[in-house]
């Protein structure tokens, strides 16, 4: 299927590894422009490359954090100010720290905030004026399953991530008269590093091996197995394409059946 996204200006934040860099590559194979950032160069050049040779298409590298909303502001106006406008828009960034209530302060949870929620919101903000002078747009929100179901030890993320999808919900409904989507992606378990940080903090609280972290979840997941990255990417391709224009307000699980709730 054609997605209809073919030389449209993509931004994908925090894309060097995991989630976003599988968002990017799909993207990128549809043709899109896109646009990747990360805060390690070393890794992010290296990342540019992975995509160019396995797309063919161009790839720029933008080195940002995300968390720093001058140097977002920065980034985002110099690829408005390279390629005239930005048509797609997925906002990311890593996960907080694992644990449990008792292991955090409430500075913790503001550091959390600050790390999803806020970057959310600043990369949706800096993008805002130049998709509805076009009216069109797709911004695609990077949230997680957390965000629906909490999930014992993520209670940073469990928090966090819940204020992703309340904001991305109110954003929908104002952006839609603009011919702007607002989604939210929860992915569950997907073979990335950041799973591969949780299974050693498992086992580094003497919770079992790493190999029993695996395990342990692939149970309770009904498809019994974790997602590979490019199921996720594509998933965020559809999203953005031209068939999904009356997509807008959701939250869209990619878990493999995980969720129990019925919405």
């Amino acid at each position: 299927m054609d997605f209809g996204i073919k030389d449209k200006v993509a931004f994908v934040a925090a894309s060097s590894l995991g989630l976003g860099k599988a968002a990017a590559l799909e993207l990128s194979r549809e043709g899109a422009i896109v646009n990747i950032c990360a805060r390690n160069k070393e890794r992010l050049f290296k990342a540019r490359e992975e995509l160019q040779t396995q797309t063919g298409n161009e790839v720029r590298a933008w080195v940002t954090d995300v968390t720093e909303k001058d140097q977002v502001h920065n980034m985002i106006q110099g690829i408005i100010t390279e390629f005239g406008r930005i048509d797609i828009l997925v906002s990311n960034a890593g996960g907080p720290p694992s644990g449990q209530i008792d292991d955090f302060s409430p500075d913790d949870y503001l550091k959390a905030l600050e790390l999803n929620l806020m970057t959310t919101i600043n990369l949706c903000y800096s993008v805002i004026p130049s998709m509805k002078a076009n009216l069109w747009g797709r911004i695609i929100n990077i949230a997680s399953i957390s965000g629906k179901q909490p999930i014992n030890n993520l209670v940073l993320s469990n928090t966090s991530r819940a204020g992703v999808l309340g904001f991305s919900k109110s954003l929908s409904n104002q952006m839609a008269p603009f011919g702007v989507t607002v989604n939210c992606v929860c992915p569950g378990y997907t073979k990335t590093e950041r799973i591969e940080e949780l299974a050693a903090a498992f086992e580094k609280k003497q919770n079992g091996t790493v190999e029993d972290f695996y395990k342990k979840i692939e149970l309770l997941i009904p498809a019994g197995r974790f997602a590979a990255p490019e199921e996720f990417g594509a998933t965020v391709a559809f999203l953005a394409s031209q068939q999904a224009g009356y997509i807008t307000g959701t939250a869209l699980q990619i878990d493999g059946g995980l969720i129990k709730a019925l919405y």
